[in-house]
């Protein structure tokens, strides 16, 4: 399995949706499991329940994720590298792809968004997506496999990215079709 991490707004879904399609693979994002589970949109739990419970939702969701064999691209939450589990269970089971992507970049592409929690609430968006970009690039490093700088290119550029890791990977698929580890 392929998994793809990054800031919120990287575009870790609709690269990952692209990839898995390219591939010929199944695709899960990991948001939309958790929306499934908890009933409601994400922003509202975190608004009812609180970061710390739905980060334990969250490393469940991981758990069970990168279990299922007939997924073969999986797009995680921006903060799911959060908690070590989640990063080592990243690592050991998938093969993952850090979407980096600098905060000023971010800051334009999410300047309308008002759907994701950690982003909310007034106040500079820029400075605080500066900030998490500096509490979190070291643990998606840390988590990573492959690096790969956005720097801005199209959706259609990132994907050819994206695929060019997977080749020189050797990444393959097994014969149930999920993406193989080299």
């Amino acid at each position: 399995m392929i998994s793809l991490v990054g800031m919120p707004g990287s575009g870790k879904s609709t690269v990952g949706r692209h990839v898995a399609r390219q591939l010929g693979l199944d695709f899960v994002d990991t948001d939309h499991l958790i929306e499934q589970r908890i009933g409601c949109s994400i922003r509202e739990y975190f608004e009812l329940h609180g970061e710390p419970a739905f980060r334990d939702v969250e490393q469940a969701v991981v758990s069970e994720a990168t279990a299922m064999t007939h997924v073969g691209v999986m797009a995680t939450g921006g903060g799911v590298v959060l908690r070590e589990a989640n990063r080592d269970l990243l690592r050991e089971r998938t093969t993952v792809m850090y979407l980096r992507t600098m905060p000023d970049d971010l800051a334009r592409r999410l300047r309308n968004d008002t759907h994701r929690p950690l982003l909310q609430g007034g106040g500079d968006a820029a400075r605080r997506l500066r900030q998490l970009f500096q509490e979190r690039d070291p643990l998606y490093r840390r988590a990573a496999h492959f690096v790969i700088e956005t720097q801005r290119p199209s959706v259609h550029g990132l994907v050819n990215m994206v695929l060019m890791q997977v080749e020189l990977a050797g990444l393959g698929r097994t014969s149930d079709g999920a993406a193989a580890r080299p």
